[in-house]
């Protein structure tokens, strides 16, 4: 790396892109599961999977691509290849299978949350020992990201039912309803 003078040490910044390049992994590895399970879904969900994942994924491109860039503007050079990616990724593929779209939305919702307990643990890394705090910034929209992302697809398989006031009903509503 040149020497940059941004008011980070060679050392914190190569500590902050090393967290980024896992990041960068776990994102881009999420993005290809999104995709395959885009392509894959079948069943009554079909519509909504599909035009949900494609949402998805058009926002981890864009977020994958900012995280490559933060890593360029910290003087540091983005893992960019399949096998770099598997090494560095905390999450891990489910390759020779198609399962079915339950399972499909199950696996990407624990995907999202190992994403979003590593970002945290970045965030805390690059304020607290890098003093990085433009990073953890970034970091804490990514956080964010995840967390709407995750929220979405494990609001697609709780399916219970919710009163008006935000609380699940009663066993005794539930069965005086029939849910």
């Amino acid at each position: 790396m040149r020497s940059i003078n941004i008011g980070l040490t060679d050392q914190q910044r190569e500590g902050v892109i090393a967290l980024l390049n896992k990041d960068l992994s776990n994102l881009y590895l999420v993005l290809v599961k999104t995709k395959k399970y885009h392509w894959d879904v079948v069943g009554p969900q079909f519509r909504t999977l599909h035009q949900l994942w494609e949402e998805q994924y058009e926002t981890l491109t864009e977020t994958i691509d900012a995280c490559a860039e933060r890593v360029r503007t910290l003087g540091g050079y983005p893992v960019g290849t399949m096998e770099g990616f598997l090494k560095m990724a905390s999450i891990k593929e489910h390759s020779g299978d198609i399962p079915s779209a339950t399972e499909m939305v199950a696996r990407l919702v624990q995907d999202h949350e190992q994403i979003i307990r590593d970002l945290r643990d970045h965030v805390e890394q690059c304020s607290e020992s890098f003093h990085d705090e433009g990073t953890a910034d970034f970091l804490t929209g990514l956080m964010e990201q995840h967390e709407a992302m995750a929220w979405m697809l494990r609001s697609f398989v709780e399916g219970e039912a919710v009163r008006a006031d935000g609380h699940s009903p009663s066993l005794n509503e539930k069965t005086a309803v029939g849910v």
